[in-house]
This record gives structure tokens, sequence and C-alpha cells, in this order.
């Protein structure tokens, strides 16, 4: 019995032993932290590795973290300078620097940094209009941040960011912006169009000028082309009238005509004068009954003294005829008894006596005279 006994009680101290040796053995891992308490009271921090605790005398707390640790807390109802109430999400990201102030200055350091949190917000936001509220996130942020870092600071945390992850108004000022924002939108569309017309109509007008400019100088050099040739034109014209005259002249000094032959030509030319459908009424010059004279007395010399008797006066006034010029020209060959015109003898004829008929020079060829020029 008693053996038994002993037997039993060994195996309890051995039993006692190991879970004594197990329990003062304690390996923390990195970047974690060990409050070890001493009857109740504050002894030490483990860091990682391998510690040793007496068993049942010291007590391990809770590991903690000592990561930066990123929380995100839920939208809180903040009201703005222009009482308009706005939820705020906020994103906080600390980090544990004192274990022992992290567990012996708070119970709860997050649930310490969210209401500071809160209330460090609706201090900032509450200074701030919605529009500066919604433009100014870079401030709140940095407020936040001090504030909290130094309120944090005893709790042996440290706040490095805040971020405001969203900014809520409420439904109707956000209908309200929007309708803001559309027609500001609206108005640059009609300024931005307005513009574009207003360069287009100015780049229209200055191409318009310059075509203006352009097509007036143009005008003006083949104006002053157009009279350039026109004025050689005319040049050449006159020159050719003038050799065509100097031609004529020419010829007629060259030909030696008489008066006869300056007759005959004469009443051949009469009809040509007398063409045209627009003739009514025919002027028969004074002249004419001298070259009837000439001829009279070249092809007959019986008809001289008719030709002298119906000879007008040379102050006499020349006499209409208000029939046909062909007719007048019969009738004149009829009442001087010459009868139809006889062709002109050529140069260098002779008569019966042998002397010459038209021995003072040969016909020229003179050019037609037409309705311009009688």
């Amino acid at each position: 019995m008693g053996t038994v006994v002993a037997v039993i009680i060994l195996v309890l101290i051995v039993v006692l032993v190991v879970a004594a040796v197990v329990r003062s053995v304690r390996i923390i891992p990195q970047a974690r932290a060990g409050i070890v308490e001493r009857f109740g009271r504050y002894n030490r921090t483990l860091h990682a590795g391998l510690n040793i605790v007496i068993p049942f005398i010291e007590y391990l707390r809770p590991l903690m973290d000592l990561r930066e640790q990123v929380v995100s807390f839920p939208p809180q109802p903040v009201i703005t300078r222009d009482n308009l109430t706005v939820n705020i999400d906020t994103v906080i990201y600390f980090q544990v620097t004192d274990p022992k102030a992290a567990t012996y200055e708070i119970a709860s350091y997050e649930a310490g940094v969210e209401q500071l949190v809160v209330t460090t917000l609706r201090n900032v936001v509450g200074g701030m209009d919605l529009d500066h509220t919604l433009t100014s996130r870079d401030k709140i942020n940095a407020e936040l941040r001090k504030e909290l870092d130094d309120a944090t600071g005893k709790w042996g945390l440290r706040v490095s960011r805040v971020e405001l992850k969203a900014i809520e108004p409420p439904p109707s000022v956000q209908e309200a912006m929007q309708k803001q924002m559309r027609a500001d939108r609206e108005k640059r569309a009609v300024i931005l169009q307005s513009e574009g017309a207003k360069q287009s109509a100015i780049l229209n007008a200055e191409g318009e000028k310059q075509a203006a400019v352009l097509r007036a100088r143009g005008e003006a050099e083949a104006t002053v082309v157009r009279a350039e040739a026109d004025a050689t034109a005319q040049a050449k014209r006159a020159q050719g009238e003038a050799q065509a005259i100097s031609t004529v002249f020419r010829a007629i000094h060259d030909g030696n005509p008489d008066q006869s032959l300056l007759a005959y030509r004469y009443l051949q030319t009469l009809p040509q004068i007398a063409q045209g459908d627009a003739n009514k009424v025919w002027i028969v010059p004074s002249e004419i009954g001298r070259a009837l004279d000439g001829i009279g007395n070249y092809f007959s010399a019986g008809a001289s003294a008719s030709a002298a008797a119906v000879e007008p006066p040379a102050s006499s006034p020349p006499a209409e005829v208000e029939a046909d010029p062909a007719s007048a020209i019969r009738g004149l060959r009829d009442l001087l008894g010459l009868g139809p015109l006889p062709p002109l003898p050529a140069a260098g004829a002779r008569d019966a006596n042998g002397n010459g008929i038209a021995g003072r020079g040969t016909v020229p060829q003179l050019p037609p005279v037409g309705n311009d020029d009688p």
C-alpha cells in the first residue's frame, strides 16, 4: 500500500515539474511584446525571442502587436459651419511604441482613438463651410494628425496618418451640387462655343480681307495689262493704217492718174456708197456734175456742151434724191447722153489717128471704199 502511494506522489511531482517547465519557457514572435506581472504588479516587458517566466509567481499578459495598424471607423455625422450635416469616414494609421503605457494608461486604446477622432473631427470641420470642407482634405488630415499625435503620446501610441475616406453631404445638397455642376459645365460649354464662333468670325473676316486685297491687286494689274495691250494694239493699228495710206498715196502718185480716171473711179464707188437697207435718202454731192463732165469730155466731144449746161455752180447746195442711188446714176448718164458706162481703155491704147487715149498713166488699184468712208 505504501508503495502505491509513493508512486502516485512521484508521478504528481513529475507532472508538476513538467508543467512548471512548460509555463516558465515563453517564445515571443517578432513584432510582438509581452507584459509580465509579478504578484499583480508590472515587472518587465518581454521582447521577441526566448524568455523565462517564473511559474505561479509571474503572469504574462496577452501579447501586443507592435506593427502599424490600420483602423477604419464607421461614418460619423458632423455639422459644418453653414449648418449642414455631413457623414465622414476616417481611416487611422497608428503604431504601439510603448506596450506598458498602452496597457496601463488606457483600458482600450482603439476605442480611445476612435472617440478622439470623432471629437477632433467635429471640432475641425465645425469651423468650415461645406465647400471648404470638400476642398480642404489635406488641411483636415494635418490638423487631425497633430491633435491625435499629441493626445495619444501618453498612451504609448504614434499616429502616423489620418485620412478622410469619404465626405457625404445630404441627398438634397448632393442634388443641388449636381445641378450647379451641370450649370457650370453648360456655361463653360457656351463660353467655349462663343469663343470658337468669335475666332471663326475673325478668321473668316481676315480671309475675306486678304481675298479682297488680292482680288483688287489682281484687277488693278489686269487693268494695267489690258490698257498696255490696248495702247499697243492702237499703236499697231495706227501704224498699219498709216502704212496703208502711204501705200495708196504712193500707188496713186506712181500711176499718175488724170481727171477722167478719177471721175471713172468715183462713179464706180457711188453704188457702194448707196448700199444698205437703212439708206432712205441719198445725198448727191455737187462735184458729181464735174466728174460727169470729165467723163463726157473724154468719151464724147459732142456731150461737152450739155455737160457744161447741167453743171451746177460750186456754191449750190447738194440736192436730195428720194430714189434708188443706182437709178439716180443711170438717170444722170441718160441726161448727159453718155449711155452705159464703158470700160476704161487700157494704158498705152491709141485711137485711129495714132494718138494716145489714156496715155496719162495706168489705173491704180485703189482699196475698196465701204459705207463708212464715202
